[in-house]
């Protein structure tokens, strides 16, 4: 019964494999394509990821720098965070007009998109 069973169930065996072969090699084949597009898409969001985060690091850097050259401004503690162009002003401030002014200055900053301005007046 082994001997008739390993006959006809290996050529079986061996043929289904033969024909499931190129099935295989084009599932591969597309998983290949599907990986290069994905590491390629992968890439392409690191290095947009990469200039936003330059982009934030400069406009934060050029609102701070506003700030402390304006004369309204100038002696005010104000936190300044950027993201994807977004302005988030925090911080404590003497009086609203402080407060707004500095949201006036963060607004006319090149590079800001909007201005944020979570700064608290006693």
């Amino acid at each position: 019964m082994r001997l008739i069973l390993r006959r006809r169930l290996l050529p079986a065996l061996i043929v289904a494999l033969a024909a499931a072969g190129p099935v295989w090699a084009q599932s591969a084949g597309e998983s290949m394509h599907e990986a290069g597009q994905s590491a390629e898409s992968t890439a392409s969001h690191l290095y947009h990821g990469t200039a936003t985060a330059v982009s934030d690091t400069t406009i934060t850097g050029k609102v701070k720098t506003a700030l402390h050259e304006d004369k309204i401004t100038t002696n005010s503690t104000i936190h300044v965070a950027t993201v994807a162009g977004v302005v988030t002003l925090r911080g404590k401030v003497a009086s609203s007009e402080i407060s707004s002014h500095a949201q006036e200055v963060a607004q006319n900053t090149k590079g800001v998109k909007s201005v944020r301005n979570k700064l608290k007046t006693p």
